[in-house]
């Protein structure tokens, strides 16, 4: 589509950014990584037990591990679940005003609808008063 002058030389602009920007887009990448507990370096080695070895070490899994009835893990997971409810404030937003009880907006809420909807709420309040101040 674009073959003048100036946008071929941008393309090659952009060519030769991307290949120096890729080279520092790896090593952040790899600095994450091996930041990362749960990375596995491939030049580790894995170190498996042979079959002799495995039964050898089964009798003394049941000094290392601690067996534990399924009910006690729900139980458990249940009380956690009992704490973490407590400790979360749920915000409850009042649909007419859309503020929560603090009185903030919602995040997804665009600044020039705020602006509508307080301009809309002081209106409808002046009106009520000029109602309660006729009667």
């Amino acid at each position: 589509m674009a073959k003048s002058l100036r946008s071929k030389w941008r393309r090659k602009c952009r060519a030769v950014k991307r290949v120096r920007y890729g080279k520092v887009e790896l090593e952040r990448l790899k600095k994450t990584l091996q930041n990362d507990p749960l990375y596995k370096d491939p030049n580790d080695v894995d170190m498996k037990p042979s079959t002799s070895e495995s039964q050898q070490s089964s009798a003394g899994l049941a000094d290392m591990v601690t067996l534990v009835d399924k009910e006690n893990i729900v139980r458990g997971a249940q009380k956690k679940a009992g704490e973490d409810s407590m400790e979360t404030n749920e915000r409850k937003f009042n649909r007419k005003t859309m503020r929560d009880q603090f009185g903030n907006y919602p995040v997804w809420m665009n600044q020039r609808r705020i602006r509508e909807k307080k301009k809309l709420l002081r209106t409808n309040e002046k009106k009520r008063k000029n109602k309660k101040k006729s009667k």
